[in-house]
């Protein structure tokens, strides 16, 4: 063999080698890639969510999700890992809203009431003849009593015991105007028959309250609330308890309620505990979202559950087992999905 031939020789089996390292590099760097993938398509995307009064949990709850993908990211540009969403959650006028703004692709993501999300998907309620079909669940978040507050030393015990007086029934597309309006429903009781029927927004209420505008507000919300605490702390308000075989029955027909207890010693003149009934907070976001951009969020969220738990009393005993199910009536995001499969949930 001559030394041509061997130098071919030798030529040839470097470059099959050195093709195959370098091949092998090709697949490894392929396959680190793939592990940012989601992350990486998220990259430089901006996302809000809907959630409803300043003084309410919604935006506590919505703001909280947003510093939790911001931690996230952050934590993610020390391990190569960025996914560079960034996120916004503005008050807004509550559930409907947030449903509506999602349908127009004004806003991302949404924290809504788990009857409205339920009456969305399926046309029903205020939806009647427009379901939002596109409508997509993501996780639920904390339970939601619905609370009559009523001012010091009222006579009102019970639902029967509005009748005559100045009832703040809640805003239009607000959660406590929903519920309110299905026990009106329910009891047979007309706007008619409250002496006023006002509409105040949860900002407004409890002044109200407690200037002696109103005698009794409806608020749909979880505990403990800063607004509720207004009333009750600064002018000695009560929450009462709703437990007849009206309420009873709404629980037993509608499967987005169920009756909670508004432990004592929640508000300083919660003397004892309050039994009443209520929904679930729900995270919807719509079918065009981006696969990888929900993942992301469900992602920061839940690998800092810990965090979110101690960024609200309302949120202290989330669980992921129920917060993957309670209260969620729309199909998962295929983002929910992907995530809740990989950690073996689903």
């Amino acid at each position: 063999m001559n030394k041509n031939t061997i130098f071919g020789i030798v030529a040839a089996v470097i470059f099959i080698v050195g093709g195959g390292l370098f091949y092998s590099q090709q697949q490894e760097l392929a396959r680190l890639e793939s592990q940012k993938s989601a992350a990486g398509k998220a990259n430089k995307r901006f996302i809000s969510i809907g959630t409803g009064g300043p003084t309410g949990v919604y935006f506590v709850a919505g703001q909280s999700i947003c510093r939790l993908v911001h931690k996230a990211a952050a934590e993610g540009r020390k391990t190569g890992r960025k996914h560079g969403i960034r996120c916004s959650a503005p008050s807004t006028n509550g559930s409907t809203y947030n449903l509506d703004r999602i349908k127009e692709g004004e806003l991302d993501f949404g924290i809504v009431q788990s009857d409205w999300q339920f009456h969305a998907y399926n046309g029903s309620s205020k939806f009647k003849g427009n379901a939002y079909k596109g409508l997509r669940a993501v996780f639920s978040v904390h339970p939601e009593p619905y609370q009559i507050i009523v001012g010091k030393g009222s006579d009102i015990k019970s639902w029967a015991d509005l009748k005559g007086k100045r009832f703040n029934i809640g805003n239009p597309g607000s959660g406590q105007r929903g519920t309110t309006e299905i026990l009106m429903a329910k009891y047979g009781t007309k706007i008619s028959d409250f002496k006023i029927a006002t509409e105040l927004t949860s900002t407004e209420q409890s002044k109200a309250l407690c200037d002696g505008k109103i005698d009794a507000y409806a608020y749909t919300v979880g505990i403990p609330n800063a607004g509720v605490s207004m009333a009750t702390d600064g002018c000695s308000a009560k929450i009462i308890n709703l437990t007849t075989s009206v309420e009873e029955g709404l629980v037993k027909a509608k499967p987005y309620y169920a009756f909670t207890t508004i432990p004592k010693g929640t508000y300083k003149t919660t003397d004892a505990d309050v039994t009443t009934f209520g929904v679930v907070a729900t995270f919807v976001t719509g079918a065009n979202v981006p696969v990888e951009v929900v993942y992301e969020v469900v992602r920061s969220v839940f690998e800092n559950l810990d965090d979110f738990r101690s960024l609200h009393p309302a949120f202290k005993n989330l669980d992921p087992e129920l917060m993957i199910k309670n209260g969620l009536s729309a199909p998962l995001h295929r983002g929910a999905i992907k995530y809740y499969k990989e950690k073996g949930w689903m």
